[in-house]
């Protein structure tokens, strides 16, 4: 008989040692089978090369000799591409006494040329450059009557047609005696004739 009491009486504590394993296992299971999932990589996308035999593109640096009426007269280095304007403001700007009126500041300027601005009273000498194109940017009115083609081709709206065009005529007829022949240069009419004067000269 005491001994059925004691085995009744240790069943519940056997229960209660059975219960706390089975928790113990199941949370056990809980951190095993339920961990967080792995970050995923982050792929990153190839920089695609650049094509074989490719270069990459550089402007080039234009020397200019700037002389006459400016801050600092010499040689000046534009970055790329210019015109009379940056050459002069690369040599300190215009000086005071400058006759801006006989320069074209927006006639394009080539690797080796010479800019000359004439103070006031003084007439600009005629330019001939020696530029690796053979182009000339002038730099006060162009005298028509000792011009070449390649002077007068730099005037705008004059292109090579016409430049050649005005030479002819001087062969054929002699020296201009004035700006208002040019209307007997066949493409130029009263509007280019408008627009040249500023800048021309017999």
């Amino acid at each position: 008989m005491n001994t059925v009491v004691q085995l009744v009486r240790s069943a519940p504590r056997a229960s209660a040692g059975v219960f706390a394993i089975v928790v113990l296992a199941a949370a056990v299971g809980f951190v095993v089978f339920h961990r967080a999932p792995p970050a995923p990589a982050i792929q990153l996308p190839r920089a695609e090369s650049a094509p074989a035999g490719s270069t990459p593109t550089t402007t080039g640096e234009l020397v200019v000799d700037v002389a006459g009426a400016v801050g600092r007269p010499g040689i000046v280095r534009l970055g790329g591409p210019g015109r009379v304007a940056d050459a002069i403001a690369a040599a300190g700007g215009a000086a005071p006494d400058a006759d801006l009126n006989q320069v074209n500041l927006a006639a394009k300027v080539n690797d080796g040329d010479r800019v000359y601005v004439p103070r006031r009273g003084e007439s600009p000498p005629l330019v001939s450059n020696t530029g690796g194109t053979g182009a000339v940017a002038p730099t006060g009115p162009v005298d028509l009557n000792r011009a070449t083609v390649e002077q007068l081709d730099a005037l705008p709206g004059v292109g090579p047609a016409t430049a050649k065009a005005i030479v002819d005529y001087r062969t054929r007829h002699g020296s201009l005696r004035s700006v208002d022949d040019l209307l007997s240069v066949p493409g130029i009419g009263p509007a280019k004739l408008a627009n040249l004067k500023p800048l021309v000269r017999v």
